[in-house]
């Protein structure tokens, strides 16, 4: 990283002297993703003419790794040609991923610098649903036909595979375009020549259709340790593949989804440091309110039980130590619900074993931490208030955990994202019940009536 900033230290000193070429030299001793850190950070006059003087293999590199709205500045400084010559070099995925973050003008204004044939494309790839394999598929493959000879295979892969997204995967399609086989270049490598594709055929192979959320090519990925996935429309065609790094891509995206969902905060399309204060607003102001309106039935426990706390001031100083533990105990549970539903783990029709696996958990803990509260109760009011701390807190702490294992099933069936279940919706939800069932156990074991 040092060694990084001394080169660019050293790219910056060349531009202000006008140097063009020794610093174009010296970018290009740069990885790609750290030219396309750097390059935003350069004067809009500097930055179109370093990002002219790359390579263009490695200007249409760069242009990939840049965020959105970096992306169509840099476009804005170019000419048409040059525009047009870095859109059309960019893979077929990344172009589409490009697209889909702009305006809608900007994106037809660009649409018009692509050729016939990549417009084409990159219209069909939009044309997906969101978040669909559609979006994230790319269409260049190679692809052979089961009559052939290994020897017009191989000569076939050696012409195509030079603008393939991968070559280590061959796929075998009939007439109608049809996918009947994907098979590891090894194979072909290996095989006499005069052989037939089909001799080598397993007819063993996995794909996904278009249409399927991109979570599931993720998932499939994974499963099956594939390199790349075959995407198919409804009738088994061919139609592109998803490979490996678009798949951590989609990955790291959801994860991200994930933690802001699990931290009540609305997902950010743009990054943290592009988004602006009133995008912020918005994505938190919605969920801070609903659970403000949660919190208010707690509050109206607490003025409804005013007399019990009265007649016994003890009571108020469990509160906190009863509903954060409560909490607590809910996100724990929901968390793990939500993590293992996400990797597959459990499936939605297997609610009713986690929420007996989270039953026999949550008497073990509650009875576990009413046990060391329970002195706790005794010390600050006598056997009485142990015995209300003890129950209180047993119960609480078993609610609580039902609550939290329960709660991401419930979502998933209402087809919601179960990681909605977040932290603060599990807390605010726990201080109602816990609240309720403190202030009960603590009227009947005192023989104090509420109201």
């Amino acid at each position: 990283m040092e060694r990084l900033g001394i080169k660019k230290n050293e790219v910056n000193e060349l531009l202000l002297w006008k140097k063009w070429a020794e610093a174009r030299e010296l970018f290009r001793e740069l990885p790609a993703p750290d030219i396309a850190d750097f390059l935003p950070d350069l004067d809009k006059a500097d930055r179109v003419l370093m990002f002219r003087l790359l390579p263009r293999p490695l200007a249409s590199e760069v242009f990939s790794y840049l965020e959105p709205k970096k992306k169509d500045d840099l476009l804005g400084g170019l000419t048409e040609e040059e525009a047009r010559r870095v859109l059309a070099e960019l893979s077929p995925d990344d172009r589409t991923n490009f697209f889909e973050e702009l305006p809608g003008e900007a994106t037809q204004r660009l649409l018009n610098l692509l050729s016939p044939e990549d417009r084409k494309e990159t219209l069909q790839l939009l044309g997906f649903p969101d978040h669909s394999v559609g979006r994230l598929m790319t269409p260049d493959y190679v692809a052979v036909r089961a009559d052939w000879t290994i020897g017009r295979a191989l000569d076939h892969i050696r012409v195509r595979g030079k603008n393939s997204e991968t070559v280590n995967v061959v796929y075998v399609v009939d007439s109608s375009w049809k996918l009947i086989d994907a098979l590891d270049l090894r194979r072909f490598v290996l095989a006499p020549t005069e052989q037939s594709v089909a001799e080598i055929m397993d007819h063993l192979f996995v794909s996904i259709s278009a249409l399927e959320d991109r979570e599931k090519a993720v998932s499939t990925i994974q499963h099956y340790d594939l390199v790349a996935l075959p995407v198919v429309d409804s009738q088994g065609v061919l139609l592109g593949i998803v490979t490996v790094d678009d798949v951590l891509d989609v990955a790291q995206e959801e994860a991200t989804e994930d933690f802001h969902r699990v931290a009540a905060v609305v997902p950010l399309k743009a990054s943290y440091r592009e988004a602006g204060l009133w995008s912020l607003f918005r994505k938190r102001i919605g969920w801070l309110t609903g659970l403000i309106l949660v919190n208010l039935a707690a509050s109206e426990i607490i003025a409804f039980h005013e007399e019990l706390l009265l007649s016994s001031i003890a009571l108020v100083f469990f509160i906190p130590l009863l509903i954060a533990t409560g909490g607590n105990a809910g996100a724990q549970s929901a968390t793990l619900m939500i993590r293992a539903m996400a990797t597959g783990d459990l499936k939605p029709d297997q609610w009713l074993w986690a929420a007996g696996k989270e039953l026999a958990l949550g008497v073990a803990l509650g009875l576990t931490l009413g046990f060391l509260t329970w002195f706790l109760g005794v010390y600050r009011g006598g056997l009485g208030m142990g015995m209300v701390v003890f129950l209180a807190m047993t119960g609480i702490v078993l609610v609580s955990n039902l609550i939290g294992a329960g709660l991401p099933f419930l979502l998933s069936k209402l087809r919601l994202d179960p990681a909605v279940a977040s932290s603060p919706l599990i807390t605010s939800v726990v201080d109602v019940a816990g609240l309720s069932i403190y202030f009960s156990i603590a009227g009947l074991v005192l023989g104090i009536e509420t109201g």
